[in-house]
């Protein structure tokens, strides 16, 4: 099907390349800017038809900042790196996909690896987004230690700090445990009244088990001290280019405990990428020679 033309004047051109611009001026260059930086910043692969999402989630930066031209808005951020705008920058490329128990199949693998243990019982979630991935760890945990939530704790990290802000809250809507388990909510969640009517909390001998923070996978330092029963790393690796998953495979291997299981999404394989790892089920791994 034909689409309509474009009204004169929406279309502009950089270097002879065309691009759309709205109200907000973005060119070719800018575009590759951003891609750049980013990556710099956060490992992130923006592909060329992301251009669209880019212009609608950094268009609210620009008007933030009374701002018509991209390139404007750059040339800001570069002339101060230590810039708060560089946490609104990165938050507001980063995707945040998730839902409660998404992949269900880890989670029962999960609590058979942790019924075992007679010790605590460690996990990092290293890409936490609005809390929906560590809760359902922590719930999980907290069903195998029958209530006994001393047993367990969770880390949950993202370089996302509204999405953190969101998951420490811990709120979420009836409509997004719609597809939970009827006991599991009556054990995990505390339903809002009155002004919060429509509304679910994380109880909080369920959330205190969590402890969220903000980290960069590509900062030098991941400050993470002790050993991991379990590092979930879902859905991430796939916005990150190969050397980059490289480098992060192996800074997460001595962070496991020998016996250890590393979690990937369902579109990941890390087999591919180091040998750190060797597949002990579906989307699930161990250290190599263990």
């Amino acid at each position: 099907m034909n689409e309509p033309l474009a009204p004169p004047g929406s279309w502009s051109t950089s270097e002879g390349i065309p691009s759309l611009e709205r109200d907000l001026l973005l060119t070719e260059r800018d575009f590759s800017r951003i891609r750049q930086l980013i990556h710099e910043r956060a490992g992130i692969v923006l592909a060329e038809h992301k251009r669209e999402m880019v212009y609608s989630r950094l268009a609210k930066r620009l008007r933030h900042h009374g701002l018509t031209r991209f390139s404007d808005y750059l040339e800001r951020l570069e002339r101060r790196p230590d810039a708060r705008e560089w946490e609104a920058f990165t938050n507001a490329l980063t995707t945040n996909l998730t839902a409660f128990f998404r992949e269900a199949h880890h989670f029962p693998l999960l609590a058979e690896h942790a019924s075992g243990r007679t010790g605590g019982y460690r996990v990092w979630c290293a890409a936490a987004s609005t809390g929906e991935e560590p809760y359902s760890i922590a719930m999980t945990l907290s069903d195998v230690f029958s209530g006994n939530t001393g047993k367990f704790e969770v880390i949950a990290t993202d370089i996302d700090t509204d999405a953190l802000a969101r998951a420490r809250a811990g709120v979420y809507s009836i409509e997004q445990l719609a597809r939970l388990d009827e006991g599991l909510k009556r054990r995990h969640f505390l339903r809002g009244k009155g002004r919060h009517e429509g509304m679910a909390r994380i109880h909080p001998d369920v959330s205190q088990r969590v402890a969220f923070q903000s980290l960069n996978l590509l900062a030098p330092s991941w400050g993470m001290e002790g050993k991991f029963d379990a590092i979930f790393c879902r859905n991430v690796m796939i916005y990150f280019d190969k050397p980059t998953q490289t480098r992060i495979l192996e800074r997460f291997a001595p962070l496991l405990k020998p016996d250890g299981l590393l979690f990937a999404g369902h579109s990941e394989n890390f087999s591919q990428i180091s040998d750190a790892f060797r597949l002990r089920g579906q989307t699930v791994y161990r250290l190599a020679g263990r």
